[in-house]
């Protein structure tokens, strides 16, 4: 069990890198992943996972779309908004500008590396070679199955193409979205949860851009906005079928005659991990910042982190050019 919640602390903390690349000192991503892994997680899963006072008031994230996912996610927005944007995110008019990922091939490998490690991630929460991890891998499929449909099809609409990249998105956020709820949906509620991230994930990425918060991978999108969202629908899709299946101890959601009483307590949580997590992430990296520093110099960020932090050249004799 503490391996497996190693794997947890790793991803909260990584989260926060991509919404963080290519402006950060190497020395700051050490301090401020330590600090996550070391008393901002622990924490934030005691409340839930550690028989902690959420855990008594019958707050639900199965596998951590809050617990892991929202957590790094506000970790992300607050460090993106403390380091400013990359050079020349953003023009004079103050429109963003797109910088591209260099290899959209590499890129849809590791989202599929991803998703197979949901099947650990989702599956793997229950601690125990058990039956019905069958259908939590199921359930988890059928939501990154619906993100990744309904982000092409929104990207298309919105931006005349069905973007690579959004799609991608949209598969982890269908994934992200069903973390929470895997063990108490149905097929037909995880479908409709994945493919409400996916539709989400495309909106957030466009919507943070024009707020001048420059997340390079979308990180703040899938992880934030879609945890919160998938949190928030085990309020609404619990299914009193599926809870009777897993002794699983969440209230019936709206949606199923259970009233609001499930809905209010996802609230809740989603509010006191946002608290929690916004509130230190803002400490932290403020403190870096005017200690060792958050960010590397012009000319290092033009130059290149795997020049100038590592000593070494990411891609040996490729042109190099300039954001701006």
């Amino acid at each position: 069990y503490m391996f497996f919640q190693t794997m947890f602390y790793a991803t909260a903390a990584t989260i926060v890198s991509g919404a963080m690349a290519e402006r950060t000192k190497f020395c700051a991503y050490l301090v401020y992943s330590a600090v996550i892994s070391l008393i901002i997680y622990p924490i934030a899963g005691k409340w839930t996972w550690g028989g902690g006072w959420l855990s008594e008031l019958n707050f639900h994230d199965f596998a951590g779309s809050t617990v892991v996912h929202s957590v790094g996610g506000w970790l992300a927005l607050t460090g993106a908004f403390m380091l400013g944007p990359r050079i020349g995110k953003y023009g004079p008019d103050g429109k963003p500008h797109a910088i591209l990922g260099h290899n959209l091939a590499l890129a849809t490998v590791g989202v599929l590396v991803l998703w197979i490690g949901w099947f650990g991630f989702n599956p793997g929460s229950y601690t125990a070679g058990i039956m019905d991890i069958g259908r939590i891998a199921m359930i988890t499929n059928l939501g990154a199955v619906a993100g990744t449909f309904t982000a092409m099809v929104t990207a298309w609409i919105l931006l005349g193409k069905p973007d690579t990249s959004m799609t991608l998105n949209g598969a982890l956020a269908g994934l992200v979205a069903i973390t929470a709820p895997c063990d108490i949906v149905t097929p037909v509620g995880a479908v409709i949860i994945g493919g409400i991230g996916g539709i989400l994930v495309v909106l957030a990425v466009l919507g943070i851009d024009r707020i001048h918060v420059d997340d390079p991978v979308g990180a703040i999108s899938v992880h934030l906005v879609n945890g919160v969202w998938g949190t928030i629908a085990c309020g609404l899709f619990g299914a009193e079928a599926v809870l009777k299946i897993d002794g699983a101890t969440a209230n019936t959601g709206l949606f199923y005659g259970g009233g609001l009483t499930s809905l209010g307590t996802q609230l809740l949580g989603v509010a006191a991990y946002g608290v929690w997590a916004a509130g230190l992430g803002l400490l932290t990296f403020f403190v870096i910042k005017h200690t060792i520093g958050l960010r590397v110099s012009r000319t290092e960020e033009l130059k290149g982190l795997d020049i100038v932090e590592h000593g070494n050249d990411a891609y040996a004799g490729f042109q190099i050019f300039t954001n701006e």
